[in-house]
Formats: C-alpha cells, structure tokens, sequence
C-alpha cells in the first residue's frame, strides 16, 4: 500500500508530460502483466518481492490515471462508473486471492499461482489499445499537488481515505489470525475474508449507484462508515456471537466508502484533470496512512496481549470520519478548496 501511494502521486505529473494518458494506461497494463508473469521465471526471494512491488507501482499508476477518464467520459453518471471501477478493483483482488492458491496447489506448481493472471493484464492492454479513446477532450488542468497542498479539504479526504483503507488492510492481515487464535482452522478463517471480500465488492457499485440520485452523497458515506464502525465493535466485544456477520458488516462498510470517497473527489472539481489530480492527491497520501495501519494495529496487539484493542481503535477512527465526512457539503466544493478554507 506504501508503494501504491508513492505512485499515485507520479499520476498528474506524468499526465502533464505525456499528451496521451491512454499510453501511460497501456503501459502499466503491459508492465503488470510483465512483472507478473516474470514471477514464474524466478527462485529468488528478492526478486520476487521486487516484481511484486513493480506490480503494486502499475496497478497504483492506473488508479491514480483512471479517475479523470471517468470524470470526462461518464459526467452524469460518475457514481455509477466509479462504483463499477471501484467493485471491480476489489472483485478482481479477491478473485486473485482465492483463486492463486487452488491454481497453485492444483498444478503442483507455486509459480503458476503467482503468474496466471498476467495473460489477463495483456489482454486489458489490447483492449485499452483498441477501446480506449485517445484523448478526453476539455480544457486543460490548472492545479497540481503542489496547489492541492495548501488546500485543507485535500488533506482532510486524504486523512478520511486512508483511515477507510486503513481499516481494509488491517482486516486482511489480522482477521484470520484473530480467529485462529481461537482454535478456527485456516480454511474457516479464509471463508470469513471471502465474505468480506463479496460484500465489499457487491457495496462498492450498489451503494453509489443508490447514492447517485442526490448530489450531497454525506448519508450514505455515514451509513457506510456506521457499518464499519458496527462491525469493528463487534469483533472487539462479540467476536463469537457471529463471525460471518460481523465480516460482511464491515465489508459491505468499506466496499461504500470507498467508492463514495472517490466519487466525492470527483464531485468537488467540474474539470476532469483537476479532478483527477484531487483524487490522486487523496489516493497518494492515503494508501501511505493505510499502508500503517496494520503495523501499528500489530504493536497495539502485542502490548494489550489481543487484537481486540486495535478493532476498538479502528472503530474510533472511523468514528472521527463520520463526524469530518459531514463536512462534505455540495453547495460547499468550490469554497472548501479554496486556499484558505
């Protein structure tokens, strides 16, 4: 998630360089199906783990560049579209997570498992090569992130965005673990992630599609995070009472909201590029929050002798985004980013 943010930043600077974002497209397209398929050529550990991160830095690259297509190409339905975007980055992740290691275990090979999505990525690039219209059209960007910094409505969706995804990746480290420590079998506590991952995904284009019928999207981003908030709580204090519930609680939670806090990014700005470089602002600085986040959740573990403390902590947290969230007021965007609001 650290290196995920790290690129997303690299987003409107090279839009700003390269006339065509299609090719910056295309090529993370390529660079990702390359560095995932080159896994299978390798027994080094090291490389390993450098593809690896060449393949979060593309995947970072196309969320970083996507957003502004959508802003252009899809104005009157940008919830929908970025719902379908987001649930497909989230579909396509748990496809991956549960299918890699039945491939691998199936084929008796580990490699397989790691490379046999990368044809996928090859294919994504043709398309993209052939479908993909060669320019947005429009008038040209004004802001960069070096404007967005003085802005404090881009740090407070930046803050709002990493505690959401925060809250994601501590639930992937830790919530198997959390119930294996109770005696749970690692195929029954997998079965919980993949009830995650559905309700995430199946969230992430209903709930901006319900949402798109009025331009203040605050309810259904307070109803998403009040369901993470339910779910954390529930792990903390009822761990037993029904597992499969509290994971599809918290699922469905952040499966919305972060597809709300990306289509609210897009909402504050009418110019595509300026749009697109809102979102990658919040999307660099908020992969790096949520890149800590499971680390920190780790220490809060060990000194409080259980996970329990850390889901409470989470809970607060997104608490404290509920209450800023409120402040996403639609008649307000253009004002909030104003350098001295």
């Amino acid at each position: 998630m650290a290196a995920m943010g790290l690129c997303a930043f690299l987003g409107p600077a090279l839009q700003r360089n390269i006339a065509e974002d299609r090719w910056i497209i295309i090529g993370a397209l390529l660079a990702l199906g390359l560095f995932s398929g080159g896994r299978m050529l390798t027994d080094s550990g090291s490389v390993l783990i450098a593809a690896t991160m060449l393949c979060a830095l593309s995947v970072a690259l196309i969320q970083a560049v996507f957003p502004r297509r959508i802003k252009a190409h899809f104005r009157d339905r940008t919830p929908f579209a970025m719902g379908l975007f987001s649930a497909c980055l989230m579909g396509g992740g748990a496809v991956g997570a549960q299918l890699s290691p039945l491939i691998a275990e199936a084929s008796g090979n580990w490699r397989l498992g790691l490379g046999w999505m990368a044809p996928f990525a090859v294919l994504a690039a043709a398309a993209a090569f052939f479908h993909l219209p060669s320019s947005i059209g429009g008038p040209s960007g004004t802001l960069g992130l070096r404007d967005l910094m003085p802005r404090p409505r881009a740090w407070l969706l930046m803050v709002g965005f990493g505690i959401v995804n925060g809250s994601y990746a501590s639930i992937v480290a830790w919530l198997a673990p959390y119930y294996q420590r109770m005696g749970w079998s690692s195929t029954d506590s997998g079965s919980l992630l993949a009830a995650l991952a559905t309700s995430q995904a199946i969230a992430a284009l209903a709930i901006p599609v319900l949402a798109s019928r009025r331009l203040d999207r605050r309810p259904w981003i307070v109803l998403s995070l009040g369901l993470q908030l339910l779910g954390f709580c529930g792990l903390a204090f009822r761990p037993e009472l029904n597992p499969a519930f509290w994971a599809i609680v918290i699922g469905i939670g952040m499966g919305g909201a972060f597809s709300l806090f990306m289509v609210v990014a897009l909402d504050h700005l009418e110019n595509p590029v300026d749009a697109g470089a809102l979102s990658a602002f919040m999307q660099g600085g908020g992969f790096l929050i949520a890149g800590s986040f499971p680390w920190i959740i780790a220490v809060l573990g060990e000194r409080a002798g259980g996970l329990s403390f850390g889901w409470l902590v989470h809970a607060g947290a997104i608490g404290l985004v509920a209450i800023l969230a409120c402040r996403f007021r639609p008649a307000g965007y253009a004002r909030a980013l104003r350098r001295s609001a």
